[in-house]
């Protein structure tokens, strides 16, 4: 089985577009209540859905990107505004955070190899 996509819940599927296309994202798809962008390197891909309920959404949506530094920078240059700056965690990992127009938690971080093998990874366990 392979992960399809994420879909986010939006408020102002406009303004929700706007910023994921500034975070250097390509729209593929565009309505007035579905987009859907594809991430330019890999090959995978990520929604938006209009919602026009009030929701609470505590789902996090993480973009790797190894020169991680230089892209917060670069964003920052183009008016996005960031909740932390990169930092290294103790998981090992970097990781900058943002929020899109609609409140989801975006994380744009660097793990490197720690991604898929930390050195706490378990055993592959039979279901």
């Amino acid at each position: 089985m392979n992960l399809n996509q994420v879909t986010l819940p939006v408020r102002d599927m406009e303004e929700a577009a706007a910023f994921y296309r500034r975070l250097g994202f390509v729209q593929i798809v565009d309505t007035p209540h579905y987009a859907r962008f594809e991430c330019t390197e890999g090959g995978a891909t990520f929604s938006l859905q209009l919602s026009e309920e009030e929701y609470r959404n505590g789902a996090v949506i993480y973009f790797e990107h190894e020169k991680l530094d230089e892209l917060v920078e670069a964003l920052q240059q183009r008016g996005l505004e960031f909740a932390q700056l990169p930092q290294d965690m103790r998981w090992r990992w970097r990781e900058a955070v943002l929020f899109d127009p609609s409140g989801n938690k975006v994380k744009l971080y660097w793990a490197g190899e720690d991604r898929l093998n930390p050195p706490w990874r378990t055993e592959i366990r039979e279901p």
